[in-house]
């Protein structure tokens, strides 16, 4: 779809985007964003300003329509939040085709069109070309290509295909209309406990430094441009050190601790993202315990309320000058059916919701994350507590990536294109080529694997599909009746569902139930046994080792990836982005901040064997993409 345009007298042409007949500075697309951004700020309202500042979750119908009901998630009708609120930046999340995603896209940018300056819609997104589904976190890829998890895009250690997979996704991105990216997720996991580290690169600040910078400029380019999808890197200072492992997100998890002294260790990947250019940054919920820096306390509270952090640390010292949006949720609890997540309002929930908002603000955050009160910030400017030239501040950095991806000048989408573009043959073919390489063996005895070095093989699996086991052998009932026997399993976690959200947070204990080593074993007794763990975290892996014959990681790898990755089809070459430790012991003696920080591992960070891989076998010769 392309936008309608108006002709200048000296042949210009621009979108007359507030209908005046007459190309205003903002709209020439001839002057710099820098400029446009300028002209634009100083023709705005206090309520259009306002709008700017908030970010939140909308939704699409199947058909890629308006909503105008408040949906699952989202709490107001398109129509209210875009021309009642003013506001033009939002999360979103189901995409069920890419027709829909672009389709809505056109749609929000037409309804977009009949705001006083016609100010374009910024689409953004949390991870959604990998496995996760997890609504506060992450999406599982739907129509687009899909790659393994961070953490095994981490384990391929190979920055050329960190790069390759930021260009795919920004391709995919753009053709569905999403301009902004809600990652990419730094921290460095250090707390193995810890439920967010599947979508973190591992604990090596160096490494994780370089794969940021490759990221980065996947996505972004060189400089933001028309072809740029803005990242929002994340967490900063680095939400890798929770206590106990328990996650931010909820109450009994606000603490961060830095027993070991790492603070400028885990805040290293972001120094590289800000000399790479990210256009945002996003602070964490967590709050830190007993941090000093240059022997100065640093306040007990969230990362986004800390002035300390957001303005002497993020914009004085290290010189970011772009957007801060908070994580989400900050100021106002969230209520989903009979279920409640308290604002994440740590070290300040004696706040009302109005002193959260000034805090914040006064930290020197730019927009609020997951929030609508738009009329709560306007109270603040009108009533004097906060004066309109702070929202200039914050306004100028929003509206300058705004004008630097274009979208001023067409924030459109073509339908067909995105059908096109999104999850193309190429793209999935080097996603699952991604997914079977990142797959990382640590035990191999007896040169077990690789697997089906002829065949018709009697297989007898747990955890795996037929359509995928098909292409390889026959699948057994019993282990007794089999030649081998694969079994996939996740990592363990303490099942948790009494907050929003919680149920889909894996956290708690690493240890497997005792129960599952002593059946795993009778199977042995019958059968090599080749076991395939979901490392989302570092799992004790310890029992397992006595009963396989081999034991395989994996972070996000299809049924067909795994597969191809066993049988050498698509040989295996994964190494491990954190280590695996011994006990539960080991884990909860060691310092929540310092990486390799537990005693004896059973396999260290980096440690990853690589089987030699057979000649194809008939039976599998097919492509793999092509069985998904």
């Amino acid at each position: 779809m392309q936008p309608t345009l108006s002709t200048a007298p000296d042949g210009t042409r621009f979108r007359d985007l507030n209908g005046n007949g007459v190309m205003d500075p903002y709209e020439d697309p001839r002057l710099t964003p820098e400029e446009r951004t300028a002209a634009l700020l100083a023709r705005l309202s206090l309520e259009e300003k306002a709008g700017l500042m908030f970010q939140t979750v909308i939704e699409l119908g199947d058909d890629g329509d308006l909503l105008e009901t408040p949906g699952a998630i989202s709490k107001s009708p398109t129509s209210t939040v875009i021309l009642g609120k003013g506001m033009s930046h939002f999360n979103v999340h189901h995409i069920p085709t890419a027709r829909a995603g672009a389709r809505w896209s056109n749609n929000l940018q037409r309804l977009a069109e009949q705001t006083p300056h016609g100010i374009p819609v910024t689409i953004s997104t949390d991870p959604r070309h990998a496995f996760v589904e997890n609504t506060g976190v992450a999406f599982s890829a739907g129509p687009f290509s899909q790659w393994p998890e961070p953490m095994g895009l981490a384990a391929l250690d190979d920055l050329e295909v960190i790069r390759t997979f930021a260009d795919v996704a920004r391709q995919e991105y753009c053709a569905v209309g999403i301009r902004a990216a809600l990652h990419p997720q730094i921290d460095l996991p250090t707390e193995p406990r810890w439920g967010r580290q599947a979508q973190t690169f591992g604990y090596d600040a160096e490494r994780v430094s370089q794969i940021t910078a490759a990221y980065l400029e996947g996505f972004q380019g060189d400089a933001l441009g028309p072809e740029s999808v803005a990242c929002t890197t994340k967490h900063f200072p680095g939400g890798g050190p929770q206590r106990d492992g328990e996650d931010a997100h909820f109450p009994y998890g606000r603490e961060q601790d830095y027993p070991g002294g790492m603070f400028e260790y885990h805040l290293a990947p972001f120094r590289e993202a800000i000399r790479r250019g990210t256009a945002g940054m996003m602070p964490y919920y967590g709050m830190p315990v007993g941090l000093e820096r240059d022997g100065r306390p640093i306040d007990e509270v969230g990362f986004a309320y800390n002035r300390q952090i957001v303005t002497d640390l993020l914009r004085e010292e290290l010189g970011f000058d772009g957007v801060v949006v908070t994580d989400w949720e900050l100021v106002n609890d969230n209520h989903v059916g009979d279920q409640v997540l308290p604002a994440r309002a740590w070290g300040v929930e004696h706040l009302d919701a109005t002193g959260r908002m000034r805090m914040l603000l006064d930290a020197g955050v730019d927009q609020f994350g997951g929030e609508e009160c738009v009329d709560l910030l306007l109270d603040l400017v009108r009533s004097g507590a906060v004066a309109e030239e702070r929202l200039d501040a914050s306004v100028r950095r929003i509206l300058l990536v705004k004008f630097q991806l274009g979208l001023f000048d067409d924030p459109y989408v073509d339908e067909d294109a995105a059908e096109r573009i999104v999850g193309n043959a190429a793209f999935r073919e080097a996603g699952t080529r991604a997914q079977a390489e990142s797959v990382t063996v640590l035990v191999d005895r007896e040169e077990t694997l690789p697997l089906f070095a002829a065949p018709g093989a009697r297989i007898y699996a747990e955890g795996l599909a037929d359509h995928a086991l098909a292409a390889y052998g026959e699948r057994a009932v019993r282990p007794e009746e089999a030649d081998v026997a694969i079994v996939r399993i996740g990592a363990p976690f303490d099942p948790r569902d009494d907050l929003f959200l919680e149920k889909w947070f894996h956290q708690g204990s690493l240890e497997f139930p005792p129960g599952l080593a002593v059946r795993l074993a009778r199977i042995a007794d019958q059968v090599p046994l080749v076991i395939v763990v979901n490392l989302d975290r570092p799992a004790v892996l310890t029992p397992l080792l006595p009963v396989a014959s081999a034991l395989v990681a994996d972070y996000g790898s299809s049924d067909e990836a795994v597969l191809a990755a066993l049988s050498g089809r698509i040989p295996p070459r994964g190494v491990l982005p954190v280590e695996i430790p011994r006990s539960m012991d080991a884990v909860r003696a060691s310092a929540t901040d310092v990486p390799d920080g537990t005693a004896d591992p059973v396999f260290p960070r980096g440690f990853g064997l690589r089987p030699v891989a057979p000649a194809p076998v008939a039976a599998a010769s097919e492509p793999v993409a092509a069985r998904q």
